[in-house]
């Protein structure tokens, strides 16, 4: 699966293009967060990414999670937020991004 890396500086409108093309490819993307400005950006580009994917009548959903990892050598939390179509969503027990639930057997 594709993982977008969104900063402060990622143009909304440029990563949106790039969520709405992988949604229509694959069914569904990462974006991969570190900070409120990043998350800032990656939000407003999923509502753009949203307005573009509804003219097509698709409607896609947003799995966020934690994730750690290591930028120039320091470990960092990232916000990785996973948006797919939501006709096609699979949620599997072994996807990171999914919540645990109190009747879930593992």
């Amino acid at each position: 699966m594709e993982v977008l890396k969104v900063s402060t500086k990622s143009n909304p409108n440029s990563v949106a293009g790039a969520i709405a093309g992988a949604i229509r490819s694959s069914g569904a993307v990462v974006m991969q967060v570190v900070g409120a400005g990043a998350l800032n950006q990656a939000t407003k580009a999923s509502v753009i990414a949203r307005g573009i994917l509804s003219a097509g009548g698709l409607d896609i959903v947003m799995t966020p999670s934690f994730a750690d990892i290591e930028i120039d050598g320091e470990q960092r939390t990232a916000l990785r937020l996973r948006l797919e179509d939501r006709e096609r969503r699979s949620i599997s027990v072994d996807d990171p991004g999914r919540p645990r639930r109190p009747d879930d057997p593992w």
